[in-house]
């Protein structure tokens, strides 16, 4: 993909992401139609719905023939969805509210998020805070919050590190949670999880969060935007083993950069897996 044209994803990424976040604003802390998808914590809303069906519509009015990999099923029959992010060619990578039970709870923290990509990987990405009015964007020559470029943090000192965990355990998990959130706990100042991964991620490419990390394979909705945040932020993005993480990829260990080997370590202790240096 040429750079004009990553470009042009790139803005209209951005565009798709501030109009679905608007339509998921206005339904804010009113009165909602929630249901349960996997188990009883895992909600999605009618407003789910209606803000991806803004994205897909937005992102069609440029590019009809759009393929997508959205997490909430899309209805239209002449919209070409997919299961799994396409090996080849473009697609657009869509998570219409990212914490959708801080969504459901009125609780601030969600975000509207759209990826550009062109086999397998990002050109350009949007996360948009929409009760926040924030919006974080990477495109191939910048990454920005509403227009200020941003950067990654220079901390180096992974007990002075606030680290996210990212993704949710069910229930019956919650010894592996305990067990990572320890192994954290032992190596850095402050561990937390704020129920939007996309949103962790943004943060994190704002300097605002050091590293944050999963044992499990994310979904490309959930990843794929805040990774490119974090990569074009100057930070370093890895799977379990310490590869570049692709999508896919088991695990996922984020940081600045300046102490990966140390946020490895840890997230390897917590989940009691030993990998070859």
């Amino acid at each position: 993909m040429d750079m004009s044209d990553a470009t042009r994803r790139a803005a209209l990424a951005e565009r798709a992401a501030r109009a679905g976040g608007v339509v998921a604003r206005e339904q804010f802390r009113g009165e909602l139609t929630v249901e349960q998808k996997a188990n009883k914590n895992d909600l999605v809303t009618q407003t789910d719905r209606d803000a991806q069906t803004q994205v897909v519509a937005t992102i069609r009015q440029e590019f009809p023939d759009a393929i997508f990999v959205c997490e909430e099923p899309v209805d239209s029959e002449d919209v070409d969805a997919r299961a799994a992010v396409p090996e080849t060619g473009p697609s657009w990578v869509v998570d219409p509210i990212d914490g959708t039970a801080n969504f459901v709870r009125g609780m601030a923290f969600w975000t509207t998020s759209v990826a550009a990509v062109s086999s397998g990987e990002p050109v350009g990405v949007a996360t948009y805070i929409p009760a926040q009015e924030d919006l974080y964007a990477a495109g191939p020559e910048s990454v920005t919050r509403n227009g200020s470029p941003l950067s990654v943090s220079s901390r180096t000192d992974p007990e002075t590190f606030a680290v996210a965990l990212l993704g949710w355990w069910p229930i019956n998990e919650g010894a592996n949670a305990r067990s990572l959130f320890g192994a954290a706990s032992e190596q850095f100042g402050d561990v937390r999880r704020f129920g939007s991964m996309q949103g962790a991620l943004a943060l994190l490419a704002a300097g605002a969060l050091d590293a944050g990390f999963m044992p499990a394979t994310p979904h490309p909705w959930d990843a794929l935007a805040g990774v490119h945040l974090v990569r074009r932020a100057g930070g370093t993005v890895t799977d379990l083993s310490g590869d570049r993480w692709t999508v896919g990829d088991e695990g996922l260990v984020v940081s600045n950069g300046r102490a990966h080997d140390v946020v490895l370590q840890a997230v390897r202790e917590g989940v009691n897996v030993e990998f070859a240096d």
